[in-house]
This record gives structure tokens, sequence and C-alpha cells, in this order.
């Protein structure tokens, strides 16, 4: 695994403008901050802006020697010179249009779009990304078979070659990742699951995901461990407008957290680092002063009374495992 040491990393998804058009200069400060904390494993996606993520993030790295962080993307869509007007997450991104493509030629020309964006000559990890039916409804069947027949081959051929050091499926639910793990011709081996194991949502994951990851021998990293923000007092989970039994949940935790003196962001990360499939844990931002809690909160120490109230009140599963065990 290429991960090992690294737990965490950096997730780019707002360099590429998701929900607000951020200014260079403070993306480049964000970045600056990541690498001043000592984080060096950083994940892009070519969706994130229409590569205008995978843009920022390659100046920025540009001066520094490649054999000093982990760098993934995603696979599945290719940036195209024509432009269209934007809606949703990535509105105020570049206004390319992007072309799905889940194919064998489809994933290599979306490598070679990659490196070139990336300035960089090699990548360490590639996720075949959002073949899930939250962003396909019900084609992503369809979509996960063009990527079991191109995408899925492509990645295992170039690991095996040792062109890349792991490749996964990278998506906000977990099935995809299951259904992938399952398959004979192909094993993925670190995926990037994202919103589905933290300490807002992660039963799925612990009876199902986690124990066909373990049996695989493989990983998993976890992106947007704070639920795209709701567990940080932010309006949306799963980067839509937080419902009110949701709101209920973050609202207790956020009571057991000051009763036992712990913030909610640390009992966040480590809650979701602690489960031993897991590599990383990815949170993202674009403000240079969150970079530095999040490395304290991995580190803040919190205390085997919280996490078994935890457990008691319902709040985590009970055989979740937790910093602690």
């Amino acid at each position: 695994m290429p991960l090992q040491q690294q737990q965490i990393g950096f997730g780019t998804a707002p360099l590429g403008n998701l929900f607000r058009d951020i200014p260079e200069e403070e993306v480049q400060a964000t970045l600056a901050s990541v690498w001043h904390e000592g984080i060096r494993y950083f994940d892009t996606a070519p969706l994130y802006g229409a590569g205008l993520s995978e843009l920022r993030l390659g100046k920025f790295l540009q001066d520094k020697n490649r054999d000093d962080y982990v760098l993934s993307t995603k696979v599945g869509r290719l940036v195209s010179e024509e432009t269209e007007t934007k809606e949703g997450l990535f509105a105020m991104g570049r206004q390319n249009k992007l072309i799905e493509d889940y194919t064998e030629d489809g994933t290599l020309r979306s490598i070679e779009q990659s490196l070139e964006r990336l300035q960089t000559d090699r990548l360490d990890v590639v996720y075949v990304h959002d073949i899930s039916p939250d962003f396909h409804g019900d084609d992503w069947l369809s979509l996960f078979e063009e990527s079991r027949n191109g995408a899925f081959k492509a990645l295992q051929r170039l690991q095996n070659e040792g062109v890349i050091q792991a490749w996964g499926v990278g998506v906000n639910t977990t099935v995809p990742i299951e259904l992938a793990l399952e398959l004979e011709e192909t094993t993925p081996s670190l995926s990037l699951q994202a919103t589905h194991y933290t300490l807002l949502k992660h039963e799925r994951s612990l009876q199902r995901l986690m124990p066909l990851v373990e049996r695989e021998n493989s990983g998993i990293v976890v992106g947007a461990p704070y639920n795209s923000g709701v567990l940080l007092g932010g309006d949306y989970d799963d980067y839509v407008e937080a419902g009110s039994e949701v709101q209920a949940h973050v609202r207790r935790l956020e009571e057991l957290t000051s009763k036992h003196n712990v913030s909610l962001k640390a009992a966040a990360l480590q809650f979701s680092s602690a489960h031993p499939s897991v590599q990383a844990v990815i949170p993202g931002s674009t403000r240079p002063d969150r970079i530095r809690e999040d490395v304290a909160a991995m580190k803040e120490e919190i205390p085997a009374a919280f996490w078994q109230e935890l457990k008691r009140e319902g709040l985590i599963a009970a055989e979740a495992p937790v910093p602690t065990d």
C-alpha cells in the first residue's frame, strides 16, 4: 500500500470552486499550509471544477520533489475543450464540458490529461469515480459494467506493470466498492469511500464493506469525514441540505463532545481513522487555518469514557473500532 504512513491527507475538491469562487491566492496559501503541516497525500479528480483542482494542485507541486508526496486522481470523465453552462456543486469551476467515459481507452486518455494538468510524470493511485446511484440513478449499473470491462482491467494492468501503486473505486456510497471487491478478474487494492465511514454514518460499512476489504487485503481512504460539513456546523450532509434528523444527531454529538471537553473535529477524524482497514482520512478545505486544526485534531487526547458513552447512547455502533481499542 502506498499510504501506510499517511494517516491524514488532503482532499482537493474544494479547490475546484466547490460551492464558491475561491481566489487563487487563497488556494495556494491553503496548499502551502498543507505542506507546512507535513501532509504528503493529495487527492484530486477531473470532476473538481472540470480540471481546476488538478491545475491548481499541479501549480503548487511543480517545484516539489516527486518522491516526497503521494498523489491520487480519478478516471471516468474526460475534460473537453467544448464549454457549457455549469450547475450544481462546481457551477463556479471551469466551464469545460465533462464527458463520461469508463472504457479502457477513456481511462488511459483521462490519465494522460490528468498528468498534463498536474505537471507530473506519474500517479500513485487512481480511482474509478462515481460509478454509483447517487450520481447516475438507475444507469449506474451499466456504467459499473463498462468500468468492469474497461477501467478496472486497464488499472489492474497498470498496477501489475508497476506504473501505478494502487487502484480502486472512488464513490460516496458503499455498494460499488463491495461489488468490485467480489469480482474474480480484478481486485481493487485501495478504494476511496466518502461520507459513509464517518462518526455520523458508518453502519453499512461496518457490516458489509470493511469485512470485504479485510478479506481481500485491500484498503480504504475515507473522504468527506465531516459529511461535507454538517458535522462541523455546516448546512450540507452528503453534499445535499441536511435533514432535521441528521441535524438532531449532530446536536447530540455536540452535547457529548462538550461534556467530555473534546472537539467534534477530533472525534470525527479519529473515529474515521481508527478502523484497521483505513489507510488515510482526507478532509478538504480552502482555509489555511483549517489545515492546522485538522492536524492538531488528529493528535488531540480523547478519553475512553467519551467513546464508551457514544456507544451506550447508540450514537456509534457498538462494534465500531475506536482509538482507545
